[in-house]
């Protein structure tokens, strides 16, 4: 066994990151470490790689006990690290990345010839022809991807870790990474490949380990496994024991035969979301599921312009509607409250007041202010209507606890009523008691004709607020939920590609 992790243990203040894991990586295999967020993936990394110090547990090399206590260190034990967004220096040129720290000299001085010479060798070797003394910030994130592995064996040569290596790349630009992994692979390096893409993780994959809440949760080999039995291994739970809620919601959309009051079609954008069409009707909640990594969050920033669509348009009764940046889909009515509102959502420093009129200001244009009465007079009301805990309108948004934060941000989108709400995980990380308040009142903002789009990765949750549900998987919109469909064990069966859909190729021949 080329590297052996034995009850590695991490804890964090209040969390225990990884609670006794085992690992074990053989050298010429590609070996998936997958789970959802908080799985632990990340903290067994950097574990490994020496970027956290672990409380407990061994770590084994080639036969050899080891105990990185840097990232250096680990390199110079023979593991190496590329992730999704390549720690390399843009504005060097590519030979310059792949030497730095070892440069040949001569006379004490850099040999430029012979630096070009040993990277364009280095890269010949993977397949990759380029011109070595442009800045590597010319070239595409594919090939910046395989310079830094390049790099990254060259300086440990045993155990190469990606981390979402495929996350930034179209699928031409994947099979050329996969053609270099199966080189090295072939070579007789051990791979850990992190990714939310099962498609790539069937591809290219001999075996995987899932985590979930810090525990290792099973390891299989790839050709034995189906995605079904996958999927609940990452979600923890068994189909047939999945709520079923959806079947109360009778046979038929309830909503189908309501207004549509917007028409998104094909919104897209390369190497994040293929093309998909969205037809959005009056007072209905439409639910997004899906794995990390699917591409739900970014369909919903396509939708609002935090992100730009390459194709596509959107429409209503009156003609076509702008979107493209967040102050068009503002002005087109459009509301969208962000999966991390710490990061996205909230200015901790204002005040509760500030944040809440901070949409309706924006629409209304910041020549025209809002009379400071109409601002108090709106932020008391939504106070009292969600029932936000603070002292007064005045204390500081950063203050609040996480659920009454959560509530702001609704406020201030429900204070501009807009037409279209997006909501982007809206009960992640807050209690039980404002989750229950904030499901409530996705209810009765629908009721008053509102539409509203919800993200969530709690399937029950999603089940019991939707009235349709569209799954996506590998960034493509695959299928929609409606009716009696609206179901938990429908959404895994459309994530994991049908229950009769084979697991690889090679199944579809046994």
């Amino acid at each position: 066994m080329l590297l052996s992790i034995r009850s590695l243990s991490k804890s964090f203040p209040g969390t225990k990151a990884l609670d006794a894991v085992d690992f074990d990586l053989e050298a010429g295999e590609v070996h998936a470490l997958l789970g959802e967020n908080g799985a632990g993936k990340s903290t067994l990394i950097k574990c490994l790689t020496g970027a956290y110090r672990r409380d407990a547990g061994e770590i084994w090399l080639d036969g050899a006990q080891i105990s990185p206590d840097s990232t250096s260190q680990a390199q110079e034990l023979g593991i190496g690290t590329v992730y999704q967004e390549v720690n390399l220096l843009p504005n060097l040129t590519v030979a310059q990345n792949l030497t730095f720290g070892r440069e040949p000299r001569r006379f004490g001085m850099i040999d430029g010839r012979a630096q070009t010479r040993m990277a364009e060798e280095m890269l010949r070797g993977y397949g990759l022809e380029i011109d070595v003394s442009r800045d590597l910030g010319f070239y595409s994130v594919a090939v910046q991807q395989v310079v830094a592995i390049a790099r990254a064996v060259a300086l440990s040569g045993k155990v190469l870790i990606l981390d979402e290596p495929t996350a930034s790349l179209d699928a031409a630009e994947v099979r050329m990474l996969f053609d270099v992994v199966r080189g090295l692979r072939d070579k007789g390096l051990g791979i850990v490949f992190v990714s939310h893409f099962l498609d790539q993780v069937f591809e290219i994959c001999d075996r995987l380990t899932v985590l979930r809440n810090g525990r290792k949760i099973t390891t299989e080999r790839v050709a034995e496994l189906n995605r079904l039995q996958l999927i609940e291994h990452m979600l923890g739970r068994d189909l047939e024991d999945a709520t079923v809620e959806g079947a109360a919601k009778g046979s038929d959309d309830p909503t189908a035969r309501r207004a549509e009051i917007l028409h998104f079609e094909n919104i897209g954008r390369p190497g994040l979301v293929e093309p998909f069409d969205l037809s959005v009707r009056e007072g209905e909640v439409i639910g997004l599921a899906g794995l990390l990594g699917s591409g739900r969050t970014e369909s919903a920033e396509l939708l609002f312009g935090v992100r730009s669509a390459a194709t596509g348009s959107a429409r209503d009764a009156e003609g076509a509607v702008a979107h493209g940046t967040p102050r068009e889909a503002i002005r087109s009515g459009f509301g969208f409250a962000p999966e991390d509102r710490k990061t996205d959502g909230i200015i901790a420093d204002l005040s509760v007041r500030e944040n809440i009129i901070l949409a309706l200001q924006a629409r209304r244009g910041w020549t025209r202010p809002i009379p400071r009465a109409e601002q108090n007079r709106l932020a008391q009301d939504y106070i009292e209507r969600l029932d936000i805990r603070t002292s007064d309108a005045e204390k500081a948004i950063g203050d609040l606890s996480g659920g009454n934060q959560q509530k702001v941000v609704l406020a201030r989108w429900l204070a501009m009523n807009p037409r279209f709400l997006i909501l982007d995980e809206p009960t992640r990380g807050i209690d039980v008691g404002a989750h229950a308040e904030i499901l409530r009142l996705i209810r009765e903002l629908t009721e008053a004709g509102m539409s509203v789009l919800v993200i969530s990765s709690e399937f029950d949750e999603l089940v019991a607020a939707s009235d349709r549900i569209i799954v996506l998987r590998d960034r493509r919109h695959v299928r929609e939920l409606t009716g009696s469909e609206v179901a938990a064990d429908e959404i895994v069966r459309a994530i994991a590609g049908g229950s009769a859909e084979p697991a690889n190729p090679m199944e579809a021949t046994r």
